[in-house]
């Protein structure tokens, strides 16, 4: 008895001091960006409802991607979303994954003559995308030369709008969601699929990586997931489902 009692005075200890995990992510709607009443998103409701569940103190800030980028792979208890999963990053994190699964594709803007059918064709086109970016990485890996670099999703955008950039990279459901809004862009390129998660600290206890990873199992695989998609406007994980 008195062992059991020593066991959950130290579980309760513990629970107290639990250390603060810190989530950076950045603008990007609609999976993650700031809003009215904070941090929100369709990554963002997703990262909130896992960590209510694994009970641990948290926060969210929304920062520049390169900054947010920086801090989780440096920082203990420092985790970044949403991140696209690649070879190069794999080792730098521990992953729970994925919030989302998604295509990437170059966009144009409606109308324009730019209209590569392969990736050597893209090539000879100006490309933007944000730094630290999957899709920066992508480029890089795949021999393209004219990249722009952009703080955030939105510049890109802009830049693309006004004849700055040729091509911008972005996933599926993101290209769909500015179409829906009125944002004047079609499809140039479809490319493969991506698996996107959240990117935290190598250093970050296995134990709540787990219990992180369960809870999002769960998210998926009781519908939530989709919920929240369907909530912000966008398809469910149609890639994932295939892929079953």
């Amino acid at each position: 008895m008195k062992k059991l009692i020593l066991a959950i005075l130290l579980n309760l200890s513990t629970t107290a001091h639990a250390e603060t995990i810190h989530f950076l992510t950045e603008e990007y709607r609609p999976y993650n960006y700031l809003g009215d009443e904070g941090p929100s998103g369709a990554s963002v409701d997703q990262v909130a409802l896992i960590m209510k569940a694994v009970a641990l103190p948290y926060d969210i800030e929304v920062l520049p991607w390169a900054r947010a980028f920086a801090l989780a792979e440096n920082e203990p208890f420092h985790c970044v979303f949403t991140t696209g999963h690649d070879a190069e990053r794999d080792s730098k994190f521990r992953w729970i994954e994925p919030l989302l699964i998604d295509q990437m594709v170059m966009v144009r803007r409606k109308d324009a003559a730019v209209a590569p059918k392969t990736l050597d064709e893209a090539r000879q086109f100006v490309v933007g995308t944000q730094r630290e970016d999957v899709s920066a990485n992508y480029l890089k890996e795949h021999g393209f030369q004219r990249i722009d670099f952009a703080a955030n999703l939105d510049s890109t955008r802009k830049k693309l709008l006004a004849g700055r950039v040729d091509l911008m990279m972005t996933s599926q459901k993101t290209f769909e969601t500015m179409q829906a809004g009125g944002t004047p862009v079609e499809a140039a390129l479809v490319l493969e699929g991506k698996q996107y998660g959240i990117a935290c600290h190598k250093d970050m206890p296995e134990k709540i990586v787990t219990r992180m990873q369960v809870e999002l199992n769960r998210l998926i695989a009781d519908g939530t997931q989709d919920r929240i998609f369907e909530r912000y406007g966008l398809r469910p994980n149609a890639i994932r489902q295939a892929a079953k």
